[in-house]
């Protein structure tokens, strides 16, 4: 048994997402008493045989510059066939909007079973049992995968980064992407911001901000604390918000360590998409609100007094104020 990462890249740099799949399969490589190589996809800037210290002893690349962009059918074409000549019998993703597309056709192809959004290690005192999560979080699945191949996408932010000594040596797989049916004619990026799935901190509004302009208070804190910004549905459907900042079951759903939810209620769709957050801190000024059972803290007032003393606070601690 060999264990083989998917490296996903943005604009040729690393995400932090796959360094945590890169320690999480080598610690299963480890277990099994096997190795553990990565797989990057397209050209990048990072250097790759640094990729050794999170564990792993190969890194394989196949370096065309046409997989810089996602195409999930490529993808799967160009990991499939990497499986099949690296030997590899458990392959890794990490399970964000990437993995997400890309590993269920993955093990489709390889005939493979498939655990998506792991939260643990698995079990492989007898066989291969993987945790889950559940019913939007709510409970944890162990699923025995017992076909030769094996598929893990791993939850953001639920394995630790660890580094070590090693250096990776760098192989180039003569492997020929097919030809892309989708025809990529221009990229829109948000730019400047802390991207959401990354963060390891977040600060959400909802629609007791009252309005767009009332959205200073919650950009200072943000600011201050170095986090990106999200909101609520409401909030992102009226167009307080761009869509890309909603947040919940609908949205995008993310784990950071640490999800400040300020005048949102916390209805059971939106804590579909954040229950994964290490500490959630709650300031609502309705004190049955929903979402101080789910809180670590919180803290019942009025937004617009609560919000722009813990800034100033937190500044005096950083030495700001």
């Amino acid at each position: 048994m060999s264990v083989l990462i998917f490296v996903d890249q943005s604009e040729g740099h690393i995400k932090k997402a796959s360094l945590e799949a890169i320690c999480y399969g080598a610690k299963i490589a480890q277990q099994t008493g096997t190795t553990a190589a990565a797989l990057v996809l397209g050209t990048v800037q990072d250097n790759l045989p640094e990729l050794g210290k999170y564990g792993v002893q190969t890194v394989y690349q196949v370096a065309d510059a046409s997989l810089n962009h996602l195409d999930a059918q490529v993808y799967t074409q160009v990991i499939a066939e990497a499986v099949q000549s690296t030997g590899a019998n458990v392959l890794v993703f990490s399970h964000n909007q990437t993995g997400k597309a890309i590993a269920a056709r993955v093990a489709a192809r390889l005939k493979a079973g498939i655990v998506a959004g792991a939260a643990a290690l698995p079990d492989t005192s007898n066989g291969f049992v993987v945790r889950k999560t559940v019913f939007s979080g709510k409970a944890f699945a162990n699923i025995r995968i017992d076909s030769p191949v094996k598929v893990v996408s791993l939850n953001p932010n639920s394995y630790s980064i660890t580094t070590g000594e090693g250096t990776a040596a760098v192989n180039t797989l003569a492997i020929s992407p097919a030809a892309p049916k989708v025809k990529i004619t221009a990229v829109n990026k948000v730019s400047g911001e802390v991207p959401l799935t990354e963060a390891d901190i977040v600060v959400s509004g909802g629609r007791g901000l009252k309005g767009p302009e009332n959205w200073g208070i919650l950009l200072d804190l943000a600011k201050v604390l170095g986090a990106a910004t999200a909101c609520s549905r409401p909030v992102g459907d009226a167009h307080w918000r761009p869509h890309h900042e909603h947040v919940g079951q609908t949205g995008v759903q993310i784990a950071p360590n640490l999800y400040i939810a300020i005048g949102i209620s916390g209805a059971i769709q939106h804590l579909a998409g954040v229950n994964r957050s290490k500490v959630i801190v709650v300031i609502n000024k309705d004190p049955e609100a929903p979402f101080f059972k789910a809180a670590d803290y919180g803290i019942v007032g009025d937004a617009f007094e609560v919000v722009p003393q813990l800034t100033a606070e937190i500044k005096k601690l950083k030495g700001n104020g």
